[in-house]
């Protein structure tokens, strides 16, 4: 009889009969608009996750790293490296609703607005028939423990096997999320690399993209997520910043909770009273280095929930609790070592998909940091595909965004309850950055209000975003409500 379809897309993997009546129509869409070849309906499964990584090897995506168990290296194309700041929009009906509006002339630097109107134009002129050739991937996927009150549930369509596996790494996916689901509203991903087949351009490093026209576009009424041309990181796996942060800090804004940019972590005196605090921190500040931190000081223990981002509600006895809606870690790699994160190094070795890294010619891989880890006569791949890669060579072995992908469970310290439904109790706010130069402080005379003004005054290093430009804005460095004797 053959497989089934959806609207005469044939289906390789799954049943529709299993998807809920609202999914079943957001599949049906999107294969009317995007035209592919085949669906894929994603269970989460482990021998699913086998079929990906046989996928992305059979399409040059990525190469075998023997050195490790089950890990793989992605090499991406020069132009698709990191998060695309300036082509990233929140749309809504009135700009005040999304970003300041600055006086006339101004040009504004704190996030970029684009009309519903021209949002429907700009996807009418990207993403038609731009999956042809293509497997269209329905990746379902809980942010947050399944079920949790606090958690949310979202649907990706992608045409790209990386990111389903990515994904799969990164959050709660599976049909499984569908039981809790069932004819509710979720938020619906949309993502393509934005390389129909027969490609009209070289492919570089076998990574489909479109620089030229890559949009990530927030829809925060109705949330939705578009994002077309990049298949990087944060521009394609839409739970990371686009859902977690962007549609959902709209969400809470709705619901009355917060979806920020913070570490989790859980710290126990020697007493053995543990408290919770969350950190806020920019990105590549020290997020993940600090929430694995191990304690210089006897007898206290570091426990990590999370080291990116928290969903945080007031339950009802008043109690401010957070969790973890990731599943992963999503970590720079350069600059990580034994001696800056040795519980990253414990982790990362095992069921991650590292990207823009160097590789070495005994099957592991190498990045600026890793020096005093490389062994005699063994040779370095850069990311870039230059061999017999040198410090001499003038420029870096590994990007400067240059990743790995890794499960929430390989952390050594994870928290006994970084999966608790009901979240964590919070008992401080730490806020801060990563300073490109020190600040004098004189110790002599300081105060409460040198210390406002001397955390007021630090300004933070360039974030993780493709620009690279440093972004300068004033950081103030508290803690509130914490005592952990």
């Amino acid at each position: 009889m053959g497989n089934p379809k959806i609207d005469n897309t044939e289906v390789v993997h799954g049943d529709p009969q299993e998807l809920p009546k609202k999914v079943l129509e957001f599949v049906s869409e999107i294969a009317q608009l995007c035209q592919p070849d085949k669906i894929w309906l994603c269970d989460g499964s482990e021998d699913e996750n086998k079929d990906f990584t046989r996928l992305m090897l059979e399409e040059n995506l990525v190469v075998n790293l023997p050195k490790y168990e089950n890990c793989v290296l992605a090499r991406t194309n020069p132009q698709d490296v990191a998060r695309m700041e300036s082509k990233t929009y929140i749309c809504t009906e009135v700009k005040r609703e999304a970003i300041p509006e600055p006086k006339p002339g101004v040009k504004g630097t704190l996030g970029n607005w684009m009309s519903l109107k021209q949002l429907d134009e700009e996807i009418k002129y990207r993403f038609p028939g731009c999956m042809k050739g293509r497997t269209l991937y329905i990746l379902p996927f809980s942010m947050g423990p399944i079920g949790s009150p606090i958690s949310h549930i979202g649907v990706q369509a992608s045409d790209s096997v990386y990111v389903a596996a990515s994904m799969r790494i990164m959050t709660r996916m599976g049909k499984n999320v569908y039981k809790v689901l069932g004819d509710k509203d979720f938020v619906k991903c949309i993502h393509s690399v934005g390389v129909p087949l027969p490609a009209q351009k070289p492919i570089i490093n076998n990574w489909p993209c479109d620089p030229e026209k890559t949009m990530v576009a927030h829809k925060t009424k109705t949330n939705e997520i578009w994002s077309y041309g990049s298949g990087y990181g944060g521009n394609s796996l839409l739970g990371k910043k686009c859902f977690s942060l962007r549609i959902g800090s709209a969400i809470a804004r709705r619901e009355g909770w917060l979806a920020e940019h913070m570490l989790i972590v859980g710290i126990t005196n020697p007493q053995g009273v543990k408290k919770y605090i969350v950190g806020a921190f920019p990105s590549q500040c020290g997020k993940t280095n600090l929430a694995m931190l191990t304690s210089p000081i006897p007898g206290y223990k570091i426990e990590c929930v999370g080291d990116d981002i928290a969903w945080m509600r007031f339950d009802e006895n008043g109690v401010l609790r957070a969790i973890n809606p990731e599943f992963g870690f999503f970590g720079v790699c350069p600059g990580t070592n034994h001696h800056t994160n040795p519980v990253a190094m414990d982790m990362i070795f095992k069921n991650t998909i590292f990207t823009n890294v160097a590789k070495t010619s005994d099957g592991g891989v190498f990045w600026e940091g890793l020096e005093n880890d490389l062994k005699a006569h063994v040779s370095i791949t850069a990311w870039t595909g230059e061999k017999n890669w040198t410090r001499d060579s003038g420029k870096p072995a590994a990007h400067p965004n240059a990743r790995f992908c890794t499960p929430l469970v390989n952390c050594p310290i994870l928290d006994p309850h970084w999966n608790s439904p009901e979240g964590v109790p919070i008992s401080a706010i730490l806020f801060g950055g990563r300073r490109p130069e020190g600040i004098p402080l004189i110790y002599e005379t300081r105060s409460w209000k040198h210390g406002v003004y001397a955390g007021a005054s630090v300004s933070s290093e360039a974030t993780s975003a493709a620009e690279y430009k440093v972004h300068r804005f004033s950081i103030l460095v508290c803690c509130l409500a914490l005592s952990i004797e």
